[in-house]
């Protein structure tokens, strides 16, 4: 907190003289020397005698100047620490996510972050839609990452793409051999269902409904990660979105043949922050790297 007069003092010894000082500090002389008599008076005794014409330090001047030299170190080192921080080469970020995003996209996403940002500490946090937003409206998370998030004042959204539906098969199934399939060749075969609770739940149910098909699953959760593995082991079709299942296509498990019925809806894939508020520096470089994942991702071929 005094570290003008500290640097001051530091740089009379240094020198020998206030005036010589003064000119390596580019400030006026009597500014040093009102700043030393203050000194000097507050702690009631010289820290400095005159010796032909140089400033020689009393035993009262040789402690103030190893307890000052000190303290430059330390607030040297804590400048260097808040720096690190501000230019996010240190610090912590929370991303909150749906279950199904924690375990097929954050992964890569994570482990490219922290080869990029070692000193940055990333914390996922998998949750259901409610519970994303709320982590990110109180504060609880920095990010949250969610398929159509409700509308919400407590939020604001930083970046957003939208995701076709397909079947996900496993390599062998009648369907992997096709560029694109209909729901209703979908419903030929047993039905692997997202859990009603789920938005995407209700994308499937509005386009069986426009198709004038009945729903009959064999299968229901509320884990995408569930409805992919059985899929993967020829259960039947799954219907998900292509990062549903982003890793296990990029393992060879299953296939994703996208849906052509004409409109169908798309899910909506939502990065959001608190409306309020600043970002840390390193929850701005993960908002970064996710904004220029999902850019990337979205200019795939499904």
């Amino acid at each position: 907190m005094h570290a003008r007069v500290l640097r001051y003092l530091d740089e009379v010894v240094r020198r020998g003289s206030i005036r010589q000082a003064a000119l390596h500090l580019h400030v006026a002389a009597t500014a040093i020397n009102r700043q030393i008599l203050d000194l000097e008076a507050e702690l009631g005794a010289p820290m400095f005698e005159r010796i032909q014409r140089r400033l020689v330090l009393t035993p009262l001047g040789e402690m103030v100047v190893a307890h000052a030299r000190q303290t430059l170190r330390e607030h040297d080192a804590l400048r260097a620490r808040i720096a690190e921080f501000q230019d996010a080469r240190r610090g912590m970020v929370t991303v909150a996510v749906t279950a199904g995003l924690a375990g097929a996209w954050m992964p890569a996403l994570v482990h490219d972050f922290r080869q990029r940002h070692p000193g940055i500490v990333v914390r996922v946090a998998d949750l259901p839609v409610d519970g994303i937003a709320r982590a990110v409206e109180q504060g609880d998370a920095d990010l949250g990452l969610a398929y159509d998030l409700p509308a919400n004042a407590g939020f604001r959204i930083v970046a957003g793409s939208d995701w076709r539906i397909g079947a996900v098969v496993a390599p062998g199934h009648p369907l992997a051999a096709q560029s694109s399939a209909l729901l209703a060749e979908c419903a030929g075969y047993p039905l692997l269902l997202p859990a009603p609770t789920l938005s995407l739940r209700a994308l499937i149910d509005t386009a069986f409904a426009q198709a004038a098909l009945e729903i009959a699953p064999v299968v229901e959760s509320t884990s995408i990660g569930l409805l992919q593995r059985l899929a993967a082991a020829g259960s039947g079709v799954a219907l998900l979105n292509p990062l549903d299942v982003m890793e296990a296509r990029a393992r060879g498990a299953v296939v994703f043949v996208p849906l052509r019925d004409a409109g169908l809806p798309r899910q909506t894939l939502q990065l959001v922050a608190r409306a309020r508020g600043l970002m840390s520096a390193a929850a701005t470089q993960m908002a970064e790297a996710m904004t220029a994942a999902m850019a990337s991702l979205a200019e795939r071929p499904a």
